[in-house]
């Protein structure tokens, strides 16, 4: 009798079989993209990036594999939005790209490009503060202030997509901010008190 152990399987050839074709057809798409100029690669190298980060565009020469937040803070050495996380479940790192809330420690810097980004060091203007800013202040909002910048951030894209949010709205859209500290009941305040017609303004 033959001896099973060593015996090929006919999940074992399906196994092969399919392997065989994945990788021919991935193949076959590289080479179709190659002749046909498809699209360009980048890196890994440095290569030339422009982003326009609270209205003022920054010339900076990175890696495509560099994150938004770290092109930010390293690059354009503005630091006011932290690195905590560093896998976009903490909220500490959000800005605003295109009037979305995102978290910059998981958008790649070169996605980025074209497109408006503000961070927490755009929002004061004139020598005064966003009312976002001043709405935390006043609610007594911060403590270490780690995720401070975050929980902003997250507030003003909220009150620009919710003028008038309601309580539910305001959890709902700072959900993925976290406090370590456990002031949520000041954040929320502030969140709620951050004028209309101010917030507006952006």
């Amino acid at each position: 009798m033959a001896d099973r152990d060593n015996s090929f399987s006919r999940r074992d050839f399906f196994k092969t079989v399919g392997a065989g074709s994945l990788a021919g057809s991935v193949l076959s798409a590289v080479e179709g993209e190659a002749q046909t100029g498809g699209a360009a690669a980048f890196g890994p190298g440095e290569v030339p990036l422009h982003l326009n980060i609270n209205g003022k565009l920054h010339d900076l020469t990175i890696e495509p594999r560099v994150t938004l937040l770290d092109a930010i803070r390293m690059r354009a050495n503005l630091t006011g939005n932290k690195r905590v996380c560093d896998r976009g479940t903490c909220g500490a790192c959000t800005m605003i790209v295109d009037g979305r809330a995102v978290y910059s420690c998981s958008v790649l810097a070169i996605e980025a490009e074209g497109k408006r980004i503000r961070t927490v060091e755009g929002l004061a203007q004139n020598g005064a503060l966003h009312p976002v800013q001043q709405a935390f202040c006043d609610a007594d909002a911060l403590m270490c202030g780690f995720c401070t910048p975050g929980f902003v951030m997250a507030t003003v894209a909220l009150r620009e997509k919710f003028p008038n949010p309601t309580p539910d709205q305001i959890r709902r859209e700072l959900n993925g901010n976290v406090c370590r500290c456990g002031t949520f009941n000041r954040v929320l305040e502030a969140a709620s008190k951050a004028g209309q017609r101010e917030v507006a303004r952006g």
